[in-house]
């Protein structure tokens, strides 16, 4: 039975010493494989922590029969990993994503807003329909190019440079 193996039993037992032990000799290997998942230093000590939690906790599962003892130790820390990605993305894609939408819907309807209401910029913007008008907006208020335009409000890129073409064309015929 391996050095890490019998620590591993010893943490099962309750023994802290065992679990310092633990931490200071699969420590750092630990943090190099969360840092290669998680790519972000702040996760990775998070999912090695989280790791010794539940070490800690699971100590009594673990069977040398079963497999190395160093294998289960990084099966814990992976799955811990893999939690972290998947909580992670859907927090930071869904709050980062929905602040920018919000500042950006902020900065178009502040831009618009600000067109005096009998110009005739502002009479012929509200002749376009929504999709149109709020490309054209993006497109030069913002400097957006047509894909990222396309990714923000989650249209085919096709139909944004549809509208964009088409929104100039009644603009100028609009405005002429």
């Amino acid at each position: 039975m391996s050095e890490l193996a019998q620590r591993i039993e010893a943490c099962a037992r309750g023994d802290r010493a065992a679990l310092r032990a633990v931490m200071e000799t699969e420590g750092p290997r630990l943090l190099g494989i969360a840092l290669r998942m998680l790519r972000r230093r702040d996760l990775a000590e998070d999912a090695v922590q989280e790791s010794f939690v539940a070490l800690w906790r699971k100590a009594h599962q673990y069977d040398a029969s079963r497999g190395a003892a160093r294998g289960w130790l990084t099966t814990i820390l992976r799955n811990q990993c893999l939690t972290m990605l998947r909580r992670e993305s859907w927090e930071i894609a869904s709050d980062a994503e929905s602040l920018e939408r919000r500042q950006d819907e902020e900065i178009v309807m502040e831009a618009y807003g600000r067109l005096d209401m009998n110009s005739d910029l502002r009479r012929c913007l509200d002749r376009l329909e929504p999709p149109k008008r709020l490309a054209i907006l993006q497109a030069y208020v913002l400097g957006y190019t047509h894909g990222e335009i396309s990714g923000r409000i989650r249209a085919p890129l096709g139909s944004v440079k549809a509208w964009v073409r088409r929104g100039l064309v009644a603009l100028r015929e609009c405005l002429s």
